[in-house]
């Protein structure tokens, strides 16, 4: 019989993918923050709070006790926002079986230290995790995976027998896994991306078309890989589905947090209002912080990245976002 996997962060996110795992006959130890999001799942089979209309099977448990959740498990899926993943996993680290698998679902990058989810759960639970890490990452609205959407993610880890151990796990009939083996390249993608995906929602708010969008969409790639790149990444990397694949997700689709943070933005909202009246994270707002001194710390210019910056931390006018990316020194597209 085998052992129960976990998943630490009842969110959306974390909610669809604990049923997923339950859907493929696993015993699923769902961790949650808010003691009422465990009373909800044990009394209605939902978690209204973040994943509501999807009815969750009796093989998921939830529980707010991270010992609980952790012991004896042969998995876990980290799916805390990335700037509270260090947190977490300082408190849950000694629960988790040393043989344990270890999948970080969360998209983001430590605004504090600049690392990426790997590095941070690398620093918390030892330098042998990489031997049993894998990144779970890819275009994937929680509400779509919830209703048996046809989906498709990728697994990257630098041990091919970890990304096809979750791949074999997380396979069905709705939710497709491919493996890869570039950690940094599907980090750096699914942080960045919540970046573009506020500037697409401000070029909306702000009422422009298709033609902006995809503008911003295909220069925001050029942006992603750069900085990929000069990280160790795979430019190909940002080609495939935790790139491009994401990115058109984000930027376009309405289940999006972060474009519809940026859709507020540009309709002239304040951003301490917006980020009032929700309680799921839009990790963009934080991780655009870090991928600024990123680049600054690389060396490379990521001028999207530095206008929402710009917008988000110094109130620049989301016109005059605009303006400063359209009157840019005329470039070569390949440079």
């Amino acid at each position: 019989m085998s052992r129960p996997v976990a998943v630490v962060g009842a969110g959306s996110w974390g909610t669809a993918l604990a049923r997923v795992l339950a859907g493929n006959g696993r015993t699923v130890r769902l961790w949650a923050r808010e003691p009422e999001v465990v009373e909800g799942i044990r009394a209605s089979r939902e978690n209204a709070l973040f994943l509501p209309g999807v009815t969750l099977p009796e093989s998921i448990h939830p529980t707010t006790s991270l010992k609980e959740a952790l012991e004896g498990v042969e998995m876990v899926v980290s799916v805390v926002p990335a700037q509270f993943a260090g947190a977490v996993w300082s408190q849950a680290g000694e629960a988790l079986p040393a043989d344990a698998r270890v999948v970080s679902a969360s998209k983001g990058i430590e605004v504090d230290s600049l690392r990426t989810m790997d590095q941070v759960l690398a620093e918390v639970l030892g330098p042998d995790l990489e031997e049993r890490f894998a990144v779970l990452s890819g275009p994937s609205f929680a509400a779509e995976v919830g209703r048996e959407a046809p989906t498709l993610v990728v697994a990257a880890s630098r041990v091919p027998e970890v990304a096809a151990y979750v791949q074999a796990t997380f396979q069905n009939g709705y939710f497709r896994v491919y493996t890869h083996s570039d950690v940094t390249g599907v980090e750096v993608a699914g942080a960045v991306k919540n970046v573009m995906a506020i500037a697409a929602g401000v070029a909306a708010g702000l009422g422009f078309g298709h033609n902006t969008r995809a503008a911003l969409i295909t220069r925001g790639l050029a942006e992603m890989a750069r900085l990929g790149v000069a990280m160790g990444g795979g430019r190909d990397t940002f080609s495939g589905l935790a790139g491009m694949g994401d990115l058109v997700l984000t930027c376009t689709g309405d289940l999006s947090r972060n474009r519809t943070v940026g859709v507020r933005l540009g309709q002239g909202e304040r951003l301490d209002e917006i980020l009032a009246g929700g309680r799921s994270v839009a990790e963009g707002v934080k991780t655009v912080r870090a991928a600024r001194a990123l680049a600054e710390r690389h060396g490379v210019e990521m001028p999207i990245v530095e206008e929402v910056h710009a917008r988000l931390v110094d109130g620049r006018a989301p016109h005059d976002a605009l303006r400063n990316l359209m009157s840019r020194e005329p470039k070569s597209e390949e440079w």
